[in-house]
């Protein structure tokens, strides 16, 4: 959430800046809702002083032995009056907060201006996309024929955008998992953490998926307010939620694995095919919780660490920065990592890694006490290090051969039994 009271002052210009984003500031609204706001505060006010008056009249007619009934009257006139004004108050109240939530983060000024993904820009490329000697399959040619990637059954389990692995595959994506989690814990210095699935309306709101993007969330039992989690951040940024940390606890690393789940609701017709957009996905996530004048060193350190992941499994991918257009809800930047498919001869996004500086923490509450004494809300940022099935799937595309067989990044291989093709 942004500062209200950074709106307040400047709803001009951060109505300019939201809108490099594509977000269009209803300032009329908000004017609206700021006038009624004012002026019933002025009125409480006059009320709050007149009822004093009224009520030192009553004190001073009950010691002059006087008559005070018609003074009490005027007063619970007041009163009610009061409380009709405070009520419409709090309805204000309601409607500017809600006002506020529905504003998504500032960019940074580093961010490229544009409308949409075509605009991002390519940072960095790393490595070379293999030239095969035949025309690659893709994941599912490769997977499915030998029953080590089964639609067919998850579908008759679950439904649509769901897959079964089995054999060598389900033991792929365990290996990966182990891996990403070993790189992180032993050489980038995480700690690893372990959360909930299920995540209550308080903890979406937190991080930013409430209420926007309800729809694109599975709710649990109805209306009881818990949902599974879209992406582990949501329970791993929450644990300092409603928190003042001390200083010489910053900054805070974690690495979580967890299993992901999305409705992809208004994503059908795309990527349709395979395992690249699943209603349960696998990811290990990382997130760093930051004081704000290292934020941004943060963020270009933790894109760092998912880029080893793929540097290790060696994988041709790229760094992409995005565009006003194109950057989520929360973020003020975002760096996506493109991963190489050669079953479809294009990058695909495997990592988002994303500084979202107070404006989760502000809606979390989340904050710290400096050497000073001074409490300030931390910054926080996320990124996937690395989503497994997409993970699983470049490694099935990059590392196949005219066979049909896939072999094990050597990265890998201890983690595979020393298994170094699948056949």
């Amino acid at each position: 959430m942004l500062d209200p009271k950074l709106v307040r002052s400047s709803i001009d210009k951060v109505a300019a800046q939201l809108k490099l984003r594509g977000f269009v500031v209803d300032i009329d609204k908000f004017n609206a809702l700021e006038e009624q706001r004012k002026a019933l505060q002025v009125k409480m006010q006059e009320l709050q002083n007149e009822r004093n008056v009224r009520s030192k009249e009553v004190g001073l007619a009950k010691a002059a032995g006087k008559r005070v009934e018609e003074v009490l009257k005027s007063l619970k006139d007041l009163s009610d009056a009061l409380k009709k004004q405070e009520d419409q108050f709090a309805c204000i109240q309601a409607e500017m907060e809600t006002f506020f939530a529905g504003l998504p983060n500032i960019p940074h000024e580093s961010v490229p201006v544009g409308k949409s993904e075509e605009d991002n820009q390519v940072v960095r490329t790393w490595g070379e996309p293999k030239k095969f000697s035949f025309t690659p399959k893709d994941h599912v040619d490769l997977g499915a024929p030998n029953g080590w990637m089964d639609f067919e059954a998850a579908a008759k389990i679950a439904g649509a955008r769901f897959v079964v692995l089995r054999g060598p595959l389900a033991k792929l994506q365990r290996a990966l998992i182990q891996f990403m989690l070993d790189l992180h814990t032993r050489e980038h210095g995480y700690q690893e953490i372990a959360v909930p699935y299920i995540a209550n309306a308080d903890s979406l709101f937190g991080t930013g998926q409430l209420p926007k993007f309800k729809e694109d969330l599975f709710s649990v039992n109805g209306d009881s307010g818990q949902y599974l989690i879209s992406t582990s951040e949501i329970s791993v940024t929450n644990t300092v939620r409603d928190q003042i940390l001390n200083a010489d606890q910053l900054p805070i690393k974690y690495v979580c694995y967890s299993s992901c789940f999305r409705s992809e609701a208004g994503s059908y017709g795309k990527d349709m095919r395979g395992m690249l957009r699943q209603h349960q996905f696998e990811k290990v996530e990382l997130v760093h919780i930051v004081r704000p004048e290292f934020s941004y060193q943060a963020l270009e350190e933790l894109t760092k660490h998912a880029e080893t992941v793929l540097q290790r499994l060696e994988l041709p991918y790229r760094v992409v920065v995005l565009c006003t257009g194109d950057i989520g809800f929360c973020a003020a930047k975002t760096y996506d990592l493109e991963v190489w498919l050669p079953g479809q001869q294009r990058y695909r996004e495997i990592s988002s890694c994303s500084n979202t500086e107070s404006f989760q923490a502000r809606r979390m509450k989340a904050r710290f006490r400096d050497e000073m004494g001074k409490i300030d809300l931390v910054h926080t940022l996320n990124g996937s290090g690395l989503a497994v099935g997409r993970t699983l799937i470049a490694i099935v595309e990059n590392y196949q051969d005219e066979l049909g067989r896939i072999h094990i990044p050597k990265a890998l291989r201890p983690y595979m039994g020393g298994v170094a093709v699948i056949e």
